[in-house]
């Protein structure tokens, strides 16, 4: 069997220790296996905090570091694309799915919606948790706010009790 890994820095800035770790232990999985890759994908989804240069800094750091990558966005592998950005649309197909199968929602929650819960919380010393408020929406009032262009974004159903659903 192949194994393909991959490392995913935001291009947010320098390259800090903790990524080039991460990079370092995937380089490491990838050369166990006499075919094994590791791949470069730029997580370039939040364009707010896009740094020019940053892709460019990143692979310099890498070749520095002595941690070369397989395939990237200046090394073509077939397997592209490289920047998560343009990946979008195999996303929202899985993101359907995930809506149509149960195991999503849509949530409306504002920022500031979420960061008064967690103020909340933290006043209460309590670990703040999403209260799922969305969740419980009638399927017409998510489809009208959906479909009015109404910002949201999708959340994951995972289990409250996930400890009794995974097995250690």
């Amino acid at each position: 069997m192949s194994v393909r890994v991959r490392f995913a820095p935001s291009p947010t800035g320098f390259l800090h220790l903790g990524g080039l770790r991460t990079a370092l232990f995937n380089y490491l999985l990838a050369r166990q296996s006499p075919d094994g890759k590791f791949l470069l994908r730029i997580e370039d989804t939040d364009q707010t905090r896009y740094v020019p240069g940053a892709v460019e800094q990143i692979g310099r750091a890498l070749t520095w570091a002595g941690i070369p990558y397989d395939e990237g966005p200046d090394r073509d592998g077939g397997r592209g694309p490289y920047y998560q950005s343009q990946r979008l649309a195999t996303y929202k197909e899985h993101v359907h799915r995930l809506l149509h199968t149960g195991h999503a929602y849509p949530c409306f929650c504002s920022q500031g919606d979420l960061e008064s819960s967690r103020s909340a919380a933290e006043s209460q010393h309590q670990a703040h948790n999403y209260d799922r408020r969305c969740l419980g929406l009638p399927k017409a009032e998510v489809q009208a706010r959906v479909h009015a262009g109404e910002v949201h974004t999708i959340r994951l159903l995972v289990p409250i009790h996930a400890h009794a659903v995974f097995q250690y």
